[in-house]
């Protein structure tokens, strides 16, 4: 169960993801718009993700690279580390809710020495209903008690 768990998790998640509700500062500023997730599954490491967060700055597209290597003792949790120079960064983060059909999904991050936790609402599509916001917002506070 833990594997067909921990496979079809990595699989539900790769793909572009767009982010509908952030409490991450990055995000917050008016510099930085558009933000988008990118998993890719990596062929030759079991339980690891591509991550390509992509954005635009100034007008200009912008990206950070890492590897998410899924935790084998909590299959909806990751580690987080950056590609070339960012390699000595690293961060963790959860999917602390999924949608049964894949099309959004709440993720929880942890404080980095550069950045606070937060959560972020992730969709498959650019825009979600206000409705659907507020759904996933109660699910949250289900959750949270």
């Amino acid at each position: 169960m833990a594997n067909f768990l921990k496979e079809n998790l990595l699989t539900m998640l790769v793909g572009t993801w767009f982010i509908h509700s952030t409490n991450f500062p990055m995000w917050l500023k008016d510099d930085k718009v558009n933000p988008t997730f990118n998993y890719s599954a990596v062929s030759n490491k079991e339980g690891v993700l591509l991550d390509e967060v992509n954005y635009l700055k100034n007008g200009k597209e912008k990206s950070i690279v890492g590897f998410d290597t899924q935790d084998p003792k909590d299959t909806t949790a990751f580690v987080w580390r950056g590609k070339g120079l960012l390699h000595l960064l690293k961060s963790k983060w959860k999917v602390a809710l999924l949608d049964d059909s894949g099309q959004w999904a709440v993720i929880w991050f942890s404080k980095t020495l550069f950045t606070p936790d937060g959560v972020d609402i992730i969709s498959r599509t650019p825009s979600l209903s206000p409705d659907i916001i507020r759904q996933i917002k109660s699910k949250m506070e289900q959750d949270s008690t």
